[in-house]
């Protein structure tokens, strides 16, 4: 039988539907998978085998009784550990919420699970979402499957959705959930060589997601190919009551609407993303990604973006802002830890389960959102910021009147070793120099792997498109991985 773990979402669900194999076969093969790189790469918080076979069963049954099967019927796949799960530990990767059982199932996730999809497991990330590496989850790194050739130093599998991205790339699952604030479902897909979609700001519901800044989250599904992510994402998507910001349009048809033709089409490549020492490899990257769309049918055009500069510090007041509000409510009161020294008051208990359940990376964003909200700096800092996130906005909105989709680099550079890049945060924030725009403008925006640098790593090219385009993003990522003709996937060595 062909190694299960080899196959996307479409091969596994055709294959259930057809008889091929079980869904229980494929659940099996997947838990085996996970529970013998567990130990190297850690991708995982917690593992949930049971839960997997438990959805196969049903599928396997509901397949034998004839009747019809959810789109993700028998998929295994791995839910990154920001979403809800009832009755399963959900920590957003930090010490203040270890031991966190919820009640209740984000909108995400229980989508995935009506589709007929099984959890594999809870995966790590950077530490409430806040990272560019996976480097600060409290429970360990995860290490990239990838390595350079001959050389065995752990690689970042990027951030914040490295354990999705490490999985995936292993074949420890098929597909996975990721969340994206400023580039943490494009940055790690670019890292590890798979796809990666962020759809429209309100398209999947963020009830159930643990907030990190609310008017820049949005939930998407990775994966090894762009019908995969399309497939997936269907299932992801659709209006929440719950959910204020929730778009209230349909679901439309993705998977069935994928065209890798780019005839009459027009994409932009913004002149200010040609940064000053580019890496040539990325360069080389975008120069490929712009002859193949011309060879897909596409027309070039030049656009400018002139507020691009100014998209990195706008994110990060703006996001640090909204993660200083959101994360008060870990105060040691309602849930999670609570360290409570011998005679303290309520503001000693306060300030010591915040100072054992925070990691750095996350004290350091809540000092500098506290900052720019505080009643002298609110004007020049946050105020301002907001402005120029309205400039960014409108610069994508003139850009679009002359093309369809933009076509730029995913990430700066290839993965760089854990450690390279942690002891200055500010070298650290560049990686996401390419992605927050598209982020701050709450526009569709996907990863697609285009190739290899020199040293044999992932580089990824980025597709940004019009709100409520997810189909055009789509179908260009497509016309790029079908001349891309990726095929590399990491040595085993774990």
């Amino acid at each position: 039988m062909t190694d299960l773990t080899e196959l996307g979402i479409a091969d596994i669900r055709s294959g259930v539907a057809a008889g091929t194999f079980t869904a229980v076969e494929v659940a099996e093969a997947f838990n085996a998978a996970v529970a013998a790189a567990q130990p190297a790469l850690n991708a995982f918080i917690v593992t949930t085998p049971e839960a997997a076979l438990a959805a196969a069963r049903k599928v396997d049954t509901a397949r034998a009784a004839g009747q019809p099967l959810g789109k993700l019927a028998g998929v295994p796949i791995g839910m990154k550990d920001l979403f809800a799960t009832k009755g399963v530990q959900t920590t957003a990767a930090s010490r203040i919420l270890e031991g966190f059982t919820p009640e209740y199932e984000s909108t995400v996730s229980q989508n995935l699970w009506n589709a007929g999809a099984g959890m594999l497991g809870k995966l790590n990330l950077d530490q409430f979402a806040m990272g560019s590496s996976n480097e600060t989850s409290a429970f360990g790194n995860v290490i990239s499957p990838w390595r350079r050739p001959g050389d065995t130093a752990p690689l970042a599998p990027g951030g914040s959705s490295g354990g999705s991205s490490a999985a995936i790339a292993a074949r420890l699952c098929p597909a996975a959930t990721g969340t994206d604030t400023g580039g943490s479902i494009r940055q790690p897909a670019a890292f590890t060589g798979i796809a990666g979609i962020k759809p429209t700001y309100g398209r999947c519901s963020r009830w159930g997601v643990v907030a990190f800044a609310s008017s820049l989250d949005q939930a998407g599904p990775m994966a090894r190919s762009v019908q995969d992510c399309a497939i997936m994402l269907e299932a992801m998507a659709g209006f929440d009551p719950k959910d204020s910001t929730s778009l209230n349009l349909p679901v439309p048809a993705w998977e069935a609407g994928l065209n890798p033709s780019m005839a009459g089409k027009k994409v932009g490549i913004p002149r200010e993303y040609r940064l000053d020492g580019m890496d040539p490899d990325v360069a080389r990257s975008w120069d490929d990604g712009i002859a193949w769309l011309k060879d897909a049918g596409a027309e070039i055009v030049e656009i400018s973006l002139p507020h691009t500069r100014y998209a990195l510090p706008t994110y990060y007041i703006i996001a640090p802002a909204e993660a200083s509000s959101n994360l008060a409510r870990y105060d040691g009161v309602r849930y999670g830890l609570r360290d409570l020294p011998d005679g303290a008051g309520l503001q000693d208990m306060y300030a010591a389960t915040r100072a054992a359940g925070f990691g750095p990376e996350v004290k350091r964003r809540i000092m500098i959102g506290t900052y720019v909200l505080s009643a002298g700096f609110y004007d020049a800092y946050y105020t301002q910021a907001q402005k120029v996130r309205t400039l960014i906005a409108r610069d994508f909105e003139l850009a679009f009147q002359h093309c369809d989709v933009i076509l730029a680099p995913t990430a700066p550079t290839a993965a760089f070793a854990l450690g390279e890049k942690s002891d200055d945060p500010l070298a650290m924030y560049l990686n996401d120099v390419f992605s927050v725009p598209a982020s701050l403008a709450g526009l569709p925006a996907m990863s697609v792997p285009a190739g290899l640098d020199r040293q044999g790593l992932p580089l990824g090219l980025q597709v940004i498109g019009r709100a409520f385009d997810e189909q055009g993003v789509l179908n260009a990522g497509l016309a790029l991985e079908q001349r891309a003709g990726f095929t590399a996937k990491p040595a085993k060595w774990w």
